[in-house]
């Protein structure tokens, strides 16, 4: 065949071959993609299932995790309703017992009943029978004899009795108040002391006025030391050579004094000198106290009492009572109680203890508050003092109620003393303005029926009107008059404001 017949064939052939070639290549090529796709889909898929399991896995952990946490909770409720259950179970079986036990005691109370009523009937026909009885003997009712029957006994011990009691009344009134008056007027006249009013060192005289200008100093600075050292105030004024010593303390007024008597005499009188005097003077003062203290304990014829006990009571050296020296006062006393004592029988000891200290109390009423005769008593009771003693100095002014022999003997002697001619510095036309003084101060009040000043003006007793003043308007109305008294009357000790309110019912038979 021709060449150009060829050329056309192997240009068809070369084509087909290039075709087939360039399809073969593509579909190659088309295998390999599909290969790394299938591969990259297979490791997804396996990574997928990977996850898949890891979170199936935490789902059955928590699962797991939940149901026993539950299973846990259902135990603990399950216990818990068996004891609550038990509970109940047991209550139930209490109550069915207490049941048992009232129905058993209700039974047991049905007997008696029905047998005390069984024993009430016996009882009341035989005493239907003992009645009808005694009627027929005595031809009368029951109650007409014992009508007549306590008639005649009534009268009859009423006479007897108001004859005895008036008889018995008579009698001891006369003998007691021979007694009293005996025994009160032997023991003054044994006693027969002389005159124990004194008065308190209060002013110092001064040998010339020019010795003031020393005693207050440059500036006062002399009579502020003074001051500062003693703890008492020192006026001096226009009065002629005195200087007023004013203090609540008497054993420092007495320091204060010896001290200011001595740095006069020295002359040497500036802060220092005032110190190391005033330290002297104290102690002086301290061991006459003390010194003096014993001296009334031996003198008395009370020995053994505490320390303290008998310093307090040389306090009493320096304290005066309107003007009445208490520790001569106490002295006194404790003769007049010892002496009365030993006429009726009584616990001489008790009595003459319970008069030598029953103010002992003032020595330091300036420190405490309340009522010297408390106070005295709290302090002998602390130091071993005896109880009778203790009860006696507490109650020599009613703060509380005597109850024995010797407390009220030591009442007696303690007026006595207080009472007698020159034993007391107060005018009697002083004493009864502040009697009338507290009767109007009570009157003043609105409400008050009546108003009394007793027991020498150490005590107040006001009546109210019931239908004005209650219980509560009555203790308010107790202390406004105190407060009342505090702020207008100067008065030793203390006063007792008693308001007494009192309902009244009363009818006539006609």
């Amino acid at each position: 065949m021709p060449v150009y017949v060829y050329v056309p064939l192997l240009v068809v052939v070369a084509l087909l071959a290039g075709f087939g070639a360039a399809y073969w290549l593509l579909q190659r090529r088309q295998s390999d993609g599909t290969q790394v796709l299938e591969l990259k889909a297979q490791q997804t898929l396996s990574d997928a299932e990977t996850q898949a399991k890891e979170k199936l896995l935490e789902a059955k952990e928590e699962a797991v995790q939940i149901r026993t946490a539950a299973e846990q909770e259902a135990r603990e409720y399950r216990a818990q309703s068996q004891q609550i259950e038990k509970r109940l179970l047991q209550k139930e079986e209490n109550l069915d017992r207490k049941g048992e036990d009232l129905n058993r005691r209700e039974h047991e109370f049905g007997n008696r009943e029905k047998a005390l009523d069984d024993i009430k009937a016996q009882l009341e026909d035989t005493s239907r029978q003992q009645e009808k009885e005694l009627q027929r003997i005595a031809n009368m009712t029951r109650q007409e004899a014992q009508g007549v029957l306590m008639g005649q006994v009534e009268q009859e011990l009423r006479n007897e009795v108001a004859r005895k009691v008036r008889e018995a009344e008579l009698a001891a009134r006369d003998e007691s108040d021979r007694r009293a008056r005996e025994i009160v007027t032997e023991s003054i006249q044994r006693i027969a002391a002389d005159q124990t009013a004194e008065v308190s060192v209060s002013v110092l005289p001064l040998p010339t006025d020019e010795l003031k200008g020393r005693i207050i100093g440059k500036e006062g600075r002399n009579i502020r030391a003074l001051q500062q050292a003693t703890g008492i105030d020192l006026i001096v004024d226009d009065t002629p050579e005195a200087v007023i010593i004013s203090g609540f303390d008497p054993v420092r007024r007495e320091v204060a004094r010896v001290a200011l008597n001595k740095l006069i005499v020295d002359g040497r009188i500036h802060p220092a000198r005032i110190e190391e005097i005033v330290a002297k003077s104290r102690q002086e003062v301290l061991q006459r106290v003390k010194e003096e203290g014993e001296a009334a304990v031996l003198e008395v014829g009370l020995q053994g009492l505490h320390p303290e006990v008998v310093r307090h009571l040389g306090i009493l050296r320096f304290r005066t009572s309107y003007g009445q020296q208490v520790l001569n006062h106490s002295k006194e006393v404790a003769y007049l109680a010892a002496m009365m004592a030993a006429e009726i029988g009584a616990d001489v000891r008790i009595a003459k203890l319970s008069g030598l200290l029953h103010d002992i109390g003032k020595s330091i009423d300036h420190e405490v508050e309340g009522s010297h005769a408390v106070i005295g008593a709290d302090l002998l009771q602390r130091h071993g003092v005896p109880a009778q003693v203790v009860h006696a100095v507490r109650a020599h002014h009613y703060d509380e109620e005597p109850h024995s022999i010797e407390a009220l003997l030591l009442i007696a002697a303690d007026a006595i003393s207080a009472a007698r001619p020159g034993a007391r510095r107060e005018s009697l036309e002083a004493y009864v303005k502040r009697l009338e003084k507290l009767e109007e101060i009570a009157n003043s009040f609105q409400g008050v029926q009546q108003s009394y000043a007793i027991q020498a003006g150490r005590e107040v007793r006001i009546l109210v009107k019931p239908e004005q003043i209650d219980d509560t308007a009555a203790q308010l109305m107790a202390r406004d008059i105190a407060k009342r008294i505090e702020s207008e009357l100067s008065f030793p000790g203390q006063i007792r404001v008693t308001v007494v309110r009192e309902t009244r019912a009363v009818e006539y038979a006609k």
